[in-house]
């Protein structure tokens, strides 16, 4: 990252990703300002002339803004889910496109689930976009994103699962500890519309469907690490431009991973599960069973393209660092 103090401005900064990125970056130099709903925060989102001021003028631009995705696809949390993140990218849009000294790079989340359902070839880049509800909300978020012309540079940042002291990760290892440590399976569930699509042109199927999958299904992952290193190489990397997929490069089968889980957890068992053993537990906590059944197989091709060097590439050692975090934080 630069080492010349310049300014950086976070949006949806109160996660544990972004909590990590203020940190690395006010290391490497720079005067942090975030946009948020809290009393703390420089901006308040809804307060257009304070953003455009605090933007005008930063070097960086990053916006982490979005509801949290684990939870149950009811009616208001989809539409939560989209215009928590269209609108908060729309407003910032607006900021940098006003600014008389424009940032010079824009970082914005986006998601790697984006891709399709994929268990016969993984995607970089250039991979084939999915259906459905996940897929509409990323669909749509990089859309208000890349619209139009700005004289930034722009980078969707496609974050595969983030192992880290997260919701996401902490759901995974209640479900090994749960007992259900085995290989989860797809199978027959009765059709539901919570993933149906959503936005101004939504795809996919009106109601739910599976896939036969027998615990292959891939589970593309990043250490926190890595995806806090990742955003310092795009940030250097001044040719990167457009979508990257912060992702491991040695994703997993869900078979894999599960009995990573339970190694990390110290389960001395694993029930396979099938969908119908799936869901109730998924319902007790509060999050979709897609999370382990769909397949998303993501590379991260720019970034390797570009000599990025992952600290974690591999599941075991990752999961390792992540419970042991986990496990210190418990016994403070």
């Amino acid at each position: 990252m630069q080492s010349a103090a310049r300014r950086a401005v976070v949006a949806g900064a109160s996660g544990f990703i972004g909590e990590r990125l203020i940190a690395q970056l006010r290391g490497a130099g720079y005067q942090v300002a975030v946009i948020g709903r809290g009393r703390a925060a420089d901006a308040q989102w809804g307060d257009g002339p304070a953003l455009a001021a605090l933007i005008d003028g930063a070097e960086l631009l990053v916006n982490l803004a979005g509801k949290n995705v684990g939870c149950r696809y009811h009616e208001a949390a989809r539409n939560e889910i989209l215009a928590s993140r269209v609108d908060t990218t729309r407003a910032l849009h607006e900021a940098v496109s006003q600014a008389a000294d424009p940032p010079a790079l824009w970082l914005n989340a986006s998601t790697a689930t984006i891709y399709r359902h994929s268990m016969d070839a993984p995607n970089t880049e250039d991979g084939r976009i999915g259906e459905g509800f996940s897929v509409d909300v990323a669909r749509n978020w990089e859309r208000e994103f890349f619209r139009g012309e700005l004289p930034t540079r722009r980078v969707a940042l496609r974050m595969a699962i983030v192992l880290g002291d997260g919701p996401a990760t902490r759901k995974l290892l209640a479900v090994a500890r749960l007992g259900l440590g085995g290989a989860q399976h797809d199978s027959w569930w009765p059709a539901h519309r919570r993933y149906r699509g959503i936005g101004p042109d939504p795809s996919g199927a009106e109601r739910s469907g599976w896939h036969r999958t027998r615990g292959n299904q891939r589970f593309s992952w990043i250490h926190v690490d890595d995806a806090i290193g990742a955003i310092g190489h795009i940030i250097d990397h001044r040719e990167i431009t457009g979508p990257v997929n912060l992702s491991s490069p040695n994703p997993v089968a869900n078979r894999a991973l599960m009995a990573s889980l339970r190694r990390a957890t110290g389960a001395k068992f694993g029930l396979p599960a099938y969908r119908w053993m799936l869901e109730p537990a998924m319902f007790v906590l509060r999050v979709e069973p897609e999370m382990l059944l769909k397949s998303r197989w993501a590379l991260p091709g720019v970034l390797q393209g570009t000599g990025y060097e992952f600290r974690w590439p591999h599941l075991d050692a990752a999961l390792d660092d992540v419970a042991g975090n986990l496990a210190a934080k418990q016994a403070l």
